[in-house]
């Protein structure tokens, strides 16, 4: 990141370290920030405590010159912030007459009399710059000095957004002479292939990538790659996206299944309307997880005719015809039952596919030939037939999520094979 403008990120708030309350503002400022420009070299997280709050700040600063922090800028005891960042610039607070105005003329329109608690909103750093909230009664602040510029910015999500817009990026954008080349990304969806083995199979690629950098980002929905311009002009990066996109598609061919945030269930749903195919789904485990990401995405009704979540045993016979024999013989959770799970799907609703999932969520119900984790997946294309077991660690919630993506992997798969 050579020569790109660089910003650190600190929320405040001892209600984030004790897991109350997630940081969604960092991430929205990432990426916000990243599209004007500027690169977020490191975020952190730390309490409501002074001295904490001044030794990231020092930190921050003297690494990458400019900081925004978010967060206790409000008027209780526990808004610290902006005293604390005082101290470390060595600045008096002073009564800022103009926001003071401010305030009184707002809770005079609604009848309210101004508290001496919320007086103290108008209390800023001496010097500092006043960044006027129009959502909030807490406005940012930006104290500068030689080693850079820490701007604060309440930790209200909605005034945060708004700050940022209206006052931190024609703030930041002045302070780097004007417009800065974006930091852009594009992200390529894999699945069904390990980090380890999609690294080897592309790793002799990735230097003719420069300056283009690629990071593998793994999930339970599989592995992103992600290419990232640190600074390039706009079209120069796109340009080197698009070589790199072919590059990397032509080399992997049909594990990639989609860019950005698109859901491999709607990569699904886009093949078989291609192909004219419909489709039922029959789950236990997942309990209609896969019906619902097939839905999730406009015109699911062009393919998809029914499913059905067969939770208990006495379900999977009498809606699917899966014969108690099977069931008695190799359990709810088999191949057998999946296959006759993903039969009786295809034939109850009159469909071309049809998938079925059937395993052991957890936390109980395991036992030592099928441990929590254990799980089948069918998938049937016109007469072709196949399944799969997998075995997931963790909760139950991954379990889950793994299995509805290794469903949809499979299915996927036999899709693209099948000949129009």
């Amino acid at each position: 990141m050579t020569g790109v403008a660089r910003a650190e990120i600190i929320a405040i708030g001892t209600e984030l370290l004790l897991g109350d309350t997630i940081d969604g503002n960092g991430a929205w400022l990432g990426h916000v920030l990243a599209a004007g420009g500027i690169a977020v070299a490191r975020r952190a997280v730390v309490g409501d405590n002074a001295r904490d709050i001044q030794d990231a700040v020092e930190e921050a600063l003297e690494r990458s010159g400019c900081v925004i922090c978010s967060g206790g800028l409000g008027p209780t005891r526990d808004d610290i912030t902006k005293t604390a960042v005082a101290r470390l610039f060595q600045r008096d607070m002073v009564m800022d007459a103009g926001w003071l105005d401010e305030l009184e003329r707002r809770y005079s329109e609604r009848g309210w009399m101004l508290t001496e608690s919320s007086r103290g909103q108008a209390l800023v750093p001496r010097d500092a710059t006043v960044l006027h909230n129009t959502r909030g009664t807490a406005p940012g602040l930006a104290l500068e000095d030689e080693r850079g510029v820490v701007i604060l910015l309440p930790g209200v999500p909605h005034e945060l957004r708004g700050l940022t817009e209206q006052s931190v990026l024609p703030l930041l954008r002045a302070r780097w002479s004007g417009a800065l080349p974006p930091v852009l990304s594009l992200r390529l969806r894999t699945a069904g292939v390990p980090e380890s083995v999609l690294a080897e199979g592309i790793d002799d690629l990735v230097d003719g990538f420069a300056p283009l950098t690629l990071a593998y980002l793994p999930s339970s929905e599989g592995v992103d790659l992600r290419l990232t311009s640190w600074g390039l002009p706009e079209a120069e990066a796109r340009t080197r996206f698009t070589v790199a996109e072919a590059e990397l598609r032509t080399r992997l061919g049909p594990v990639i299944y989609g860019s950005g945030a698109e859901d491999l269930a709607a990569a699904v749903g886009r093949e078989l309307v291609a192909r004219g195919l419909t489709l039922a789904v029959a789950e236990s485990c997942t309990g209609g997880l896969v019906a619902k990401r097939l839905t999730d995405a406009p015109g699911a009704s062009e393919f998809l005719i029914e499913g059905f979540v067969t939770y208990a045993n006495e379900a999977k016979q009498n809606t699917l015809g899966v014969a108690a024999a099977v069931l008695v013989k190799h359990g709810a959770v088999s191949e057998a039952t999946a296959r006759a799970m993903a039969l009786g799907a295809r034939a109850r609703a009159g469909t071309d596919c049809a998938l079925s999932i059937t395993g052991v969520a957890g936390p109980d119900g395991g036992t030592v030939e099928k441990p929590v984790g254990t799980v089948w997946i069918a998938a049937a294309v016109h007469d072709r037939l196949e399944a799969r077991r997998i075995n997931v660690l963790g909760d139950r919630a991954h379990v889950r999520d793994r299995s509805a993506q290794a469903a949809l992997t499979l299915l996927r798969d036999m899709v693209l094979e099948t000949v129009t």
